[in-house]
């Protein structure tokens, strides 16, 4: 198994002048902001994993607990979290009755899949890239979600 990449190297790798200059893209920690959160399944090179309602990947973060987020400030801003401002719908595969949510610090609504709070990657800028499977930074691992709700962690 080889060791997983850090977050700030894959950054540093990926960063381009435009990336740099793009201010509250890049530095937003909201990604449905003033929207009811749509996930659906989609297929990946780990099988079927949940996505957003633009196709991007979502991940769960080892070091949440009982159903809340552990990932606030500079974490946030690399992971940003799905929220919902209505209750989330499952869409395409997704199951309704894992779906819920969880309130975070500021009081917004934080998406959860079986009880695990739910992140963008700020890299993943397509859809069907997961390019946050296995990153280890902020104090936990970082994972795709399965259709169970389960993650799904890469080989390396």
């Amino acid at each position: 198994m080889k060791p997983s990449l850090s977050l700030l190297t894959l950054i540093a790798a990926a960063l381009t002048p435009a990336m740099l200059t793009a201010g509250p893209a890049m530095s937003s920690p909201t990604t449905s902001s003033g929207q009811t959160a749509k996930l659906a399944l989609s297929r990946s090179n780990f099988g079927s994993i949940l996505v957003d309602n633009r196709g991007r990947t979502l991940y769960l973060f080892e070091k949440d607990r009982n159903h809340r987020s552990a990932c606030y400030g500079p974490c946030a801003t690399y992971w940003p979290p799905l929220l919902s401002r209505g209750k989330p719908v499952a869409r395409a595969g997704a199951k309704q009755s894992l779906l819920g949510t969880t309130r975070r610090a500021n009081g917004s609504k934080q998406v959860t899949y079986a009880g695990h709070p739910l992140y963008r990657f700020v890299l993943d800028q397509k859809p069907g890239q997961t390019k946050g499977e296995g990153l280890t930074d902020f104090g936990g691992g970082w994972d795709v979600v399965s259709p169970s709700g389960k993650k799904i962690e890469s080989d390396g």
